[in-house]
């Protein structure tokens, strides 16, 4: 675990030294979001090409940080390995994502709607793996009242949760062949999540009879 934190670490100081590289080629005006055709609608200052290294400090510390004030950091213990890499490929993605901008800025012609879709399928079927091997804490997996009151509750809930993230992300990939409908795939989290509130509080229910 102590490795994959240092790796991470290393991964945060590369990005900052990439965009200190890359930082005098960028243009003033560095386009930073795309509309569902990848086509730029977003522009921010020349000084945005540290954002991502800096997001990514910033949660990889809170991240840290969250685990140590827990009242059930005991049970984190039980699957801090997978969180560690959990921490690792958030601050991959986001600086992936940077990276991404960066080379855009640079002239590189690709598609930047495709180029995301695969890390964004690893990062979310990772999910379902962190989900699977969570134990009932504060800050990690499906956090519902019923959940956090009861082991079994926590460990249906989050295991069906698990599936359901692991198929999402793998059936994103799918999305690759048609990337302008990306951005409306990934809305159908929202009734996912719905699903999943009144499934752990019915489960609560049941368990209490």
């Amino acid at each position: 675990m102590r490795k994959i934190l240092i790796a991470t670490i290393v991964v945060i100081l590369l990005s900052f030294l990439v965009s200190g590289y890359f930082y005098t080629q960028m243009p003033n005006r560095m386009a930073t979001h795309w509309d569902m055709n990848g086509v730029p609608n977003g522009y921010l200052s020349k000084w945005s090409i540290f954002l991502m290294p800096a997001v990514s400090l910033l949660l990889f510390l809170l991240l840290i940080w969250i685990i140590r004030i827990d009242p059930l950091k005991k049970n984190i213990g039980g699957f801090q390995k997978e969180y560690s890499i959990f921490i690792l490929l958030i601050v991959l993605f986001l600086n992936y994502i940077g990276l991404l901008e960066i080379l855009w800025n640079l002239g590189v012609s690709f598609s930047i709607n495709i180029a995301i879709i695969p890390a964004f399928a690893v990062l979310f079927y990772y999910c379902g793996i962190l989900l699977e091997k969570s134990k009932r804490n504060w800050f990690i997996g499906v956090r519902t009242p019923w959940t956090l009151s009861n082991d079994k509750v926590w460990e249906k809930t989050n295991k069906l949760s698990a599936k359901i993230f692991k198929a999402f992300g793998a059936a994103s990939l799918l999305t690759v062949l048609i990337p302008a409908y990306f951005a409306y795939f990934v809305l159908l989290l929202i009734p996912i999540f719905v699903w999943i509130f009144f499934y752990s509080y019915f489960l609560y229910k049941k368990f209490k009879k």
